[in-house]
């Protein structure tokens, strides 16, 4: 067993939230961390995923989404879900101590002109750093 924390970002998809917030803490804790992403049901990459991912200088062109069935969830410190049906999915396979939930509102969604859609894309990925950064502060370097 690793002496790292091990921390599981979960949503629908695993196209847009989880990899989002899974590539933010890893680029905030280095590798102080054991960190990885699923969804409920398994997706694709979200395109603007990437696009204002590359803003920052991190890539998902590697991200493979996955399921939460293909994953021991008890192997994981924390899980943390960015959606209500990923939560519940979640607590059903462990104890919901273990869970916690974060509501981070889905950004494709919408559909507007491509302007608009990176904007809320960007503001998904800031209201996820910020939540990153309360949370996981003092782990990592």
């Amino acid at each position: 067993m690793s002496e790292k924390p091990s921390i599981l970002f979960v949503c629908n998809m695993n196209s847009v939230r989880s990899p989002m917030a899974a590539a933010l803490l890893s680029q905030q804790v280095g590798g102080a961390a054991i960190v990885d992403s699923a969804g409920v049901y398994e997706g694709w990459l979200d395109p603007f995923v990437e696009a204002v991912m590359q803003e920052l200088e991190l890539s998902l062109e590697d991200h493979e989404p996955k399921a939460m069935k293909s994953l021991d969830l008890e192997a994981f410190d924390a899980i943390i879900a960015l959606t209500r049906e990923a939560a519940d999915a979640a607590a059903e396979r462990v104890s919901e101590e273990k869970v916690e939930f974060w509501d981070v509102p889905n950004p494709s969604n919408a559909r507007r002109e491509r302007d608009e859609v990176m904007a809320a894309y960007r503001a998904t990925r800031e209201m996820l750093a910020t939540k990153i950064a309360d949370r996981f502060k003092g782990l990592g370097a």
